[in-house]
């Protein structure tokens, strides 16, 4: 089927401009630059014509990090429903981390996850390989054009992941040239504030204010020097996920582009949001690892999103039911959904002069393309497939119960206004989600192929 998207704002590659664009199948065509520059028999020859007037039309979002909590874990989500809130967020390709249960650190369970994604997913889809102290000789047996790469939890989180054996980490280090994605929160700094919070409050229960005292700056900060020491020692490839704090900042680069740099960073929507003056009024429901800090935390990474000292923007989508959420800073659940609502929110803060619409694309679908070597996508180009999004910018969004498709049934978000909502998304060219509403069929959809 051949559709011609007429005269869409089109954002990408650090321009925005009149254009319209040609999907023949599942690929880009044609790109007309200019309103109504494409040859007049064109509208007769194509089989939809989708009037973009008003329209911002860009690349689909990549998010590098979500937990789809399949299989083991689907009281919560699965891939199904976690996918279709990707899709009505405009996020058309994911890559699922490796904590479910079981974990995804066997080749077996890796295997048992792409057939999966291949059955259910309604977006493109790609698994982490979880490391582990003793699975180091089954990543020699990865293929690295079909994965994006190792993760590495080094700090506990949700799960029970924690890579601490110092040999295991040289071998890991040393003897892989695959993306290494860490999570990086010192495990003794946390056991020490805790016991130091707990003694000085006099009881086992603390309120959520404790979260980033207890999962602090300092214990984020000496994991990713550590993570950072390790991998400029032995010339790996470092991905620093979700950085949190001011100081970690220093640990990267901003004068290099992405293609040169083996160290590089991510950060997540809710830490360029939310800061630790919200858990009075939002509690729970913002209690992630690594935990939201300060104002001038938010601020740095805000200013490192500009600068290139981060490199790309991503969610950390993890649902939890919300009855797992309630207790105190120690037991609740950390973990949140929000991958309906990255785009938004970023969009939102382009609105309000903090980011461009075109750093969002760069951050959120092009770089992302570039840093794991995604083959034909992240990009509006002749010949890539045609993960597209539209967006209205004129078209205020709520965010309620009811249009917030993620399994779980709550959101951080819920209240909130956006100036912009996602009118259609495109993944390998076929029309997902569109005027609130998703399609009635599943779309032909692919692993991620790296290279």
């Amino acid at each position: 089927m051949k559709k011609l998207l007429r005269n869409a704002l089109l954002i990408n590659e650090g321009r925005s401009y009149t254009a319209s664009v040609v999907i023949e199948g599942e690929l880009i065509e044609a790109i007309y630059e200019g309103e109504h520059t494409y040859p007049e028999a064109l509208e007769c020859e194509v089989d939809e014509v989708v009037a973009c007037e008003g329209l911002w039309l860009m690349p689909g979002v990549i998010d590098d990090q979500v937990h789809f909590r399949e299989p083991g874990l689907t009281h919560k989500a699965c891939i199904a429903t976690e996918s279709q809130a990707a899709v009505a967020g405009g996020v058309t390709s994911f890559m699922d981390m490796p904590n479910t249960n079981p974990p995804t650190t066997t080749l077996e369970a890796w295997e048992d996850k792409m057939r999966r994604g291949a059955e259910t997913s309604w977006a493109n889809y790609a698994f982490f390989f979880g490391g582990t102290n003793d699975n180091a000789d089954e990543l020699k047996h990865l293929d690295k054009h079909r994965l994006p790469g190792i993760k590495l939890f080094l700090g506990s989180s949700t799960g029970n992941m924690l890579v601490d054996d110092k040999q295991t980490l040289e071998r890991i280090f040393s003897e892989t040239d695959m993306i290494i994605a860490t999570h990086c929160e010192s495990e003794g700094i946390i056991r020490a504030n805790k016991e130091h919070y707990k003694a000085l409050v006099g009881k086992d229960h603390l309120d959520v204010s404790y979260h980033p005292l207890i999962r602090s700056a300092e214990a984020c900060y000496r994991s990713s020097a550590e993570a950072v020491e390790l991998a400029t020692r032995l010339n790996s490839r470092l991905h620093i996920l979700h950085v949190s704090t001011e100081r970690e900042l220093s640990l990267f680069r901003s004068d290099l582009p992405i293609e040169q740099k083996r160290i590089t960073s991510e950060v997540c929507v809710h830490h360029l949001l939310f800061t630790d003056a919200d858990y009075a009024t939002l509690g729970n429901k913002i209690k992630w690892n690594p935990a939201i800090k300060t104002l001038a935390d938010r601020e740095a990474l805000r200013v490192a999103v500009r600068s290139g000292l981060v490199d790309i923007v991503a969610t950390d989508h993890a649902p939890h039911l919300w009855s797992e959420k309630q207790g105190d800073c120690l037991s609740a659940a950390s973990g949140g959904p929000l991958v309906q609502h990255s785009l938004p929110i970023m969009l939102d803060l382009a609105n309000q002069g903090i980011f461009t619409k075109e750093l969002v694309v760069e951050r959120m679908a092009h770089l992302p393309a570039i840093l794991f070597g995604i083959q034909k996508r992240g990009f509006i180009r002749t010949g890539y497939f045609a993960d597209l999004v539209l967006v209205d910018p004129k078209s205020p969004y709520i965010v309620t119960a009811e249009n917030n498709l993620t399994y779980c049934g709550w959101s951080p978000l819920e209240g909130r206004t956006f100036a912009h909502s996602v009118h259609t998304t495109f993944v390998n060219g076929h029309v997902v989600y569109s005027n609130g509403q998703l399609t009635d069929e599943r779309p032909s959809v692919y692993s991620l192929a790296f290279g």
